[in-house]
């Protein structure tokens, strides 16, 4: 292949648990073409960003071609989906090419998303449209500008093929980079199998992969776990934090290392409210904003099922352990949290939580009863830490109320300099994203470049960028977002 050097490729994950590797080759994409690449994240992988230009590295992109001595392969998890357990998912549209070090010598999946039908496609045709593989490289490079665990998107490369959802979508792939694809269904399916050597193999590769302290511990398997709820602990207060919305926590969408994964029908909210709900498919409100933190401790429970056998020889003691450890959640999560908006109200080491959590917790049921929306309304606060209320006194309706909380806040001293570190100005609005997929599904990437170079740089003010500042109009509707499959 014209793709020189062609990146070295390991394939651990096959090499380690081959039971839940199976080898696929991509579909054919008749005529590549690159949408976007991110010539950071291939610096960072050591990867040439002209060579990625090139038709061979296109075809890298797509997958079909690959280095010499790589082995992708189709990676098998189950999954609890809306609480129903189904024992057998896997990557019905994805492939995993191998995993490649960055230039700290850390291990990153590159895989494809998008690449064609797998054995664990079921009905689905594996394909993907270029508007959702956009969506996923605009917010997943959005929350890592804004500090927040995540997998990235290295490109999205259309196949010249359509995809026919409820009309003909012109199609794409998306190569995605991770610290790994080990989800929380990964041992799901490991332990459904009823194989404990299977279940042992998976839990000492991701203990090498991702936490290798545990390794040392009495209980590695339990040290494992451990390390896995104290990282979505912090994860999901980061969510929470900046309004991000999953849609679809499933527990094949947890990962082992603590990332986000999956930007099916993700969004950020608007208008502050706990019950915001924006996937077509969520009707009951399982995914709702507020019911993250109470799902992911559910998801969590689920892998420490998975992990009995692994936590001690008796399960009537592997029991208590594994309670033991799911109940640090609670606390790890609002320890993260308060931290997080302690930096978001500018507030001193000096005041203590509890006084956090209250400022934070009136705040919030002030926005929610004005519907104001919560990104403008934080990063506004920075000015009335600067003695210029008006902008966020015009967002609210009770005015009472919140001058008197205002003067709360006032009174402990907060730093406007630290609100407007954590506070962003730009994330991905919902009305832009639509605005910016709709014109790149007619062949028009100027409104997605313009988005993705605002939300990429979140924290600073710049001239001409306003209408990324700014909440969505009043006649952007009610939004709806679909898993894109």
């Amino acid at each position: 292949m014209d793709l020189a050097p062609a990146p070295v490729l390991g394939n651990s994950f096959a090499r380690d648990v081959p039971e839940m590797a199976l080898p696929w080759q991509a579909d054919d994409a008749p005529e590549p073409r690159l949408l976007a690449l991110n010539e950071p994240l291939a610096a960072e992988l050591g990867l040439d960003a002209a060579a990625l230009r090139s038709p061979g590295g296109l075809r890298l992109l797509v997958g079909t071609a690959v280095p010499d001595g790589a082995t992708p392969v189709a990676q098998a998890y189950a999954g609890h989906q809306f609480g129903g357990f189904v024992p057998r998912l896997g990557d019905g549209r994805a492939l995993l090419l191998g995993e490649v070090a960055d230039a700290d010598g850390r291990l990153r999946d590159l895989a494809l998303k998008g690449s064609g039908r797998t054995p664990f496609a079921r009905g689905g045709d594996g394909l993907a449209a270029v508007g959702p593989m956009l969506r996923e490289y605009v917010i997943s490079e959005a929350m890592h500008a804004l500090g927040i665990p995540t997998t990235r998107s290295l490109s999205v490369v259309a196949t010249g093929r359509p995809v026919r959802r409820e009309t003909l979508l012109p199609g794409a792939v998306l190569a995605r980079v991770a610290s790994s694809h080990l989800r929380v269904g990964s041992f799901q399916y490991a332990r459904a199998t009823g194989d404990a050597d299977l279940l042992r193999r998976l839990a000492d590769h991701a203990i090498t992969r991702h936490h290798p302290a545990a390794a040392d511990a009495e209980r590695p398997a339990l040290a494992l776990y451990e390390a896995v709820v104290a990282a979505q602990a912090s994860l999901v207060a980061r969510w929470m934090l900046v309004g991000f919305v999953h849609g679809v926590m499933n527990t094949d969408n947890m990962t082992i290392s603590g990332e986000t994964i999956d930007y099916g029908p993700c969004a950020f909210m608007d208008a502050y409210d706990p019950a915001t709900v924006y996937s077509s498919i969520d009707t009951g409100g399982r995914y709702a904003y507020g019911n993250q933190p109470v799902v992911a401790q559910w998801d969590l429970a689920r892998l420490a099922e998975a992990l009995l056998p692994l936590l001690h020889e008796d399960e009537e003691q592997a029991v208590p352990l594994a309670v033991e450890a799911l109940g640090a959640f609670a606390p790890q999560y609002e320890a993260a949290w308060t931290a997080g908006m302690r930096a978001k109200l500018g507030l001193p080491d000096d005041v203590d939580d509890a006084a956090v959590r209250a400022l934070a917790e009136q705040l919030l049921a002030l926005l929610h009863s004005g519907h104001v929306d919560l990104t403008s309304a934080f990063r506004l606060l920075g000015g009335a830490a600067r003695d210029d209320a008006e902008p966020v006194r015009r967002l609210v309706l009770d005015l009472a109320a919140f001058d008197d909380w205002l003067a709360r806040w006032r009174a402990l001293g907060p730093d406007p300099g630290l609100m407007d570190r954590v506070n962003p100005v730009y994330v991905p609005r919902n009305h832009l994203v639509e605005e910016a997929l709709e014109a790149a599904t007619d062949g028009d990437l100027a409104p997605f470049d313009r988005l993705l170079d605002a939300v990429t740089s979140p924290y600073v003010v710049r001239p001409g960028l306003e209408r990324y500042a700014a909440p969505a109009p009043q006649d952007f509707g009610v939004y709806r977002t679909f898993c894109g499959t």
